[in-house]
This record gives structure tokens, C-alpha cells and sequence, in this order.
């Protein structure tokens, strides 16, 4: 058991020094994206997100987001992200979330509240942006009888939400 412990103590302290030390590095995002929804079963349907990653907040990311799939599903969430750098340009982002689904005429999730979990590995280029790949799962976690779930494969590209509204001064 005390070896668990200590194990478990000297993880947590490598994540919040690393999470620490990428601190300066990690503005707020904003995140399109495009996939493939319910990739592992028969209800495919092409997906778009938008989410909006705020400035770290100790060690986690607030994000809000908007989903929808070309079958009229639609899922607006709110959660946090966890940003782990591997190295100089690598990126693996945790993140949870919860929001309200309607299924249009796609995928019949069970329920109105929908928890979405995943990660995205990405590559961060020198000026901050990233291109990323991210899997992810949405189900209502038990709240109903029927919690089928899905699936989210995404393309995303992150653009440092600053980034948006600067504009060179060209008269220099």
C-alpha cells in the first residue's frame, strides 16, 4: 500500500512540475475541427466542432464547444482539457466535458445530458498553432436504460486565440 502511495505522489508531483513549466506556452485556444462520428458502429455521420480552450487555470483548461454531425445532431458542452508536452513540439490533451445532446436524426444517445471524454495528440508548430488527431467518446454514463455511445474521430487545428486578432503594423 505505501508503495502505491509513493508511486502515485511522484506521478502527480511529474504532472503538475511539467504542467507547470508549459505553463507559458499553453495560451487559449480556438479549436476547429472535423471527423467522423460514431466511427466504431453503423450510425456514421460526418462532425464538426468548434471549441473555444481558455487560458490554463492551474493546471487545466476551461473549454466550451459546439458539435454537430451532417445527420442534425447537435451537443453544446462545457468542460476542462489537461495539456501534457512530450518534448519540444508534442502535445497530449485529456479532456472531459458535459453538455446537452439532441440527436436530430442521427444517433439516439439516450438522454439530454451527455459526457464527452478523449484525448488529441498534436503537434505544436513554432508559432504555437496545432495539428492534431483526437478520439473521443460521448454517452449519457448510465443516466438512462438505453446509453449506446459513440465515438468522434477529429482532425483538429488550434489556433492561439490571440493569434486571431493581431495584424502586423506594415509601415515598418
Amino acid at each position: 500500500m505505501a508503495v502505491r502511495t509513493s508511486i502515485a505522489t511522484a506521478l502527480g508531483a511529474a504532472v503538475l512540475l511539467t504542467a507547470a513549466a508549459a505553463r507559458a506556452e499553453d495560451p487559449a485556444y480556438l479549436t476547429p475541427s472535423v471527423g467522423i462520428y460514431d466511427i466504431f458502429h453503423n450510425n456514421t455521420a460526418g462532425d464538426f466542432s468548434l471549441e473555444y480552450r481558455a487560458d490554463r487555470l492551474w493546471i487545466i483548461h476551461p473549454k466550451v464547444g459546439l458539435e454537430a454531425t451532417t445527420d442534425s445532431a447537435v451537443y453544446v458542452y462545457g468542460g476542462f482539457n489537461f495539456d501534457i508536452p512530450i518534448g519540444q513540439r508534442l502535445v497530449l490533451t485529456l479532456g472531459s466535458a458535459v453538455g446537452h445532446y439532441s440527436n436530430g436524426n442521427g444517433k439516439d444517445l439516450g438522454n439530454a445530458v451527455e459526457f464527452k471524454s478523449g484525448a488529441e495528440f498534436a503537434f505544436r508548430m513554432k508559432n504555437r498553432v496545432r495539428i492534431g488527431v483526437g478520439l473521443y467518446h460521448i454517452s449519457n454514463a448510465g443516466l438512462s436504460s438505453h446509453n449506446p455511445g459513440t465515438e468522434i474521430l477529429e482532425l483538429t487545428y488550434s489556433i492561439p486565440f490571440g493569434h486571431l486578432f493581431q495584424h502586423e503594423d506594415r509601415r515598418r
